[in-house]
């Protein structure tokens, strides 16, 4: 029986979340949108697209998604050399890998942005695959993100866990008939992260680390 641990990593196993907000604020800005940080901090983990619908609405100028998405990309780009993972992010993974979980990373990161979160988390010896965004028609909270990183961990969904810090991670999860864990440290309130279904809230990846022996990985 194969066990999965489902992670994301934006805001989950690194400290991005409001590196996030403040490229896509900026993006918008540069596009000629007034938009609120809080409103574009509560869509940080929907993909590029679903983000700029999120904020901005259906009823936008689409022929703007592609240039604030380069502008975001840009912006968030200048960070790559200093992104820094949670404490205890890559003891989590390789603590959770010695006790028989196959990791897989969830995430809609990919190239120089996923080799510079990878290195942030330090834990590519017990990394198996990396589930991203490109590689499925849906991305979060449809079920498509996590339902592919199971593919690749070849695990079922009763047999596995994700851990995410966003409604939208929650959401994903319980549509995949995944357990959802939830963590405080991309700055959702718990109530928020509860009503989305996570079965367990904690503050962040040492907190988890902790309290292994008493959560759903245990049982």
């Amino acid at each position: 029986m194969t066990r999965a641990a489902l992670f994301d990593v934006d805001g989950t196993l690194v400290d991005t979340n409001y590196l996030h907000v403040t490229a896509w604020w900026e993006a918008f800005r540069q596009a000629g949108h007034r938009v609120s940080m809080r409103a574009v901090h509560h869509a940080i983990g929907l993909g590029g697209t679903d983000l700029i619908a999120h904020v901005l609405g259906d009823d936008r100028d689409t022929d703007q998604d592609a240039t604030i998405s380069a502008a975001h990309k840009t912006l968030y780009g200048t960070h790559f050399d200093r992104l820094q993972a949670f404490e205890d992010a890559g003891q989590l993974l390789r603590t959770l890998a010695g006790e028989g979980w196959t990791i897989v990373l969830a995430t809609s990161a990919d190239g120089a942005e996923l080799d510079a979160l990878r290195a942030a988390i330090d834990a590519d010896d017990v990394i198996t695959a990396t589930a991203s965004a490109d590689d499925v028609e849906e991305g979060k909270p449809a079920a498509e993100p996590v339902t592919h990183a199971l593919e690749l961990a070849g695990a079922s969904a009763r047999d596995s866990v994700f851990v995410g810090d966003s409604v939208w991670d929650m959401q994903a999860a319980r549509r995949a008939g995944v357990t959802p864990l939830a963590l405080l440290s991309g700055g959702i309130p718990r109530e928020d992260l509860s009503r989305a279904g996570a079965e367990e809230v904690y503050d962040d990846t040492a907190h988890l680390l902790s309290s292994l022996k008493s959560s759903v990985f245990a049982r």
